[in-house]
């Protein structure tokens, strides 16, 4: 069956996840649905220092948001901030260093933030594929760490700050990997597999697109959404997959086209009118699931995802 997966997956990928997918899929994009005016609305983008998440910041800087970066390294962070600056002319953007690895480091950004600021879209980007398993100060597995627990600390502890603001929403920039994996709720920490970096990550996006979906079903005054970026040539593509990166740099697509989607979501009132809770590819909901791939879980398998998440959060939230 995996082998089956990451077949009609990697031919999907050709067709629909490259720069020409994107070239085709963008002659159906309305340009009006863009030409918008966000001033006085406040974005909070994880991972904003470098590709998708830094394109996409630098988009919602062109129309007049108000920025927070959320990023680990502080010196790439400025710099960053210093350039998205210097091209937009927008001077409402602010800097916070936090680690999304680290769960109470997170719990402590959040409540503080609250206290601080306002916000109507959160922007959950940052996200890891470390290739050898490898554990944080707090025993939990970084990947793991990383994508889907500290994605579900920062979303649940902003959540009644995002409800006080008009048009609220969340995004969370997922991957289409997650097409090759089956949700599994026994191991989540990859203790008793063969460890396998990409098929790690790929499970976390999976975890990423239930969360979307079950959040979807109980904040209904919140816009939830998924989305894949395609296949887009970034640092972390670079770094984490430089075989993928090798074979398949002359097909990528640039982190602008990467991050359209994303803008897309957060910024236009069109995006606003989908369903909440779909999972999106180049501005249109699409299916998550591959035709035959066995890869839908059950109800009580989400709730357990959902649980366990609930009591892995509440041991790290500061008393």
């Amino acid at each position: 069956m995996s082998w089956y997966r990451n077949t009609v997956w990697f031919l999907k990928g050709l067709r629909e996840y490259t720069r020409s997918g994107y070239d085709s899929a963008s002659k159906h994009f309305v340009p009006a649905d863009l030409e918008v005016n966000v001033t006085g609305r406040s974005f909070m983008i994880t991972g904003a220092n470098s590709g998708i998440g830094k394109a996409t910041a630098t988009e919602i800087a062109k129309r007049g948001g108000t920025l927070h970066l959320v990023c680990r390294n502080k010196e790439r962070a400025e710099e960053a901030k210093r350039e998205i600056t210097t091209e937009t002319g927008n001077q409402n953007i602010f800097l916070h260093i936090l680690d999304m690895s680290n769960p109470k480091g997170i719990w402590e950004f959040a409540e503080k933030f609250k206290a601080e600021h306002k916000l109507n879209v959160l922007i959950n980007n940052a996200g890891c594929m470390v290739n050898k398993r490898e554990l944080t100060e707090d025993g939990l597995e970084k990947n793991f760490a990383t994508n889907t627990l500290g994605t579900y600390i920062l979303t649940t502890a902003l959540l009644p700050l995002l409800e006080k603001e008009d048009d609220p929403r969340v995004i969370i920039v997922s991957s289409g990997g997650m097409l090759v994996q089956k949700l599994d709720v026994s191991d989540l920490q990859s203790e008793n597999i063969t460890f396998d970096g990409t098929m790690v990550y790929a499970q976390n996006k999976r975890q990423q697109v239930v969360l979307t979906e079950q959040w979807a079903k109980v904040h209904k005054n919140i816009h939830f959404s998924a989305m894949h970026p395609g296949w887009a040539d970034t640092p972390a593509v670079r770094s984490a997959m430089p075989e993928f990166y090798e074979k398949m740099k002359n097909k990528l697509r640039t982190e602008a086209q990467g991050a359209d989607t994303v803008v897309w979501l957060a910024v236009s009132p069109a995006a606003a009118k989908q369903t909440s809770g779909l999972f999106f590819q180049d501005r249109q909901p699409v299916s998550t699931h591959l035709l035959l791939a066995r890869t839908y879980s059950s109800p009580e398998e989400e709730e357990k995802l959902i649980k366990t998440l609930e009591e892995l959060s509440q041991k790290f939230k500061p008393t």
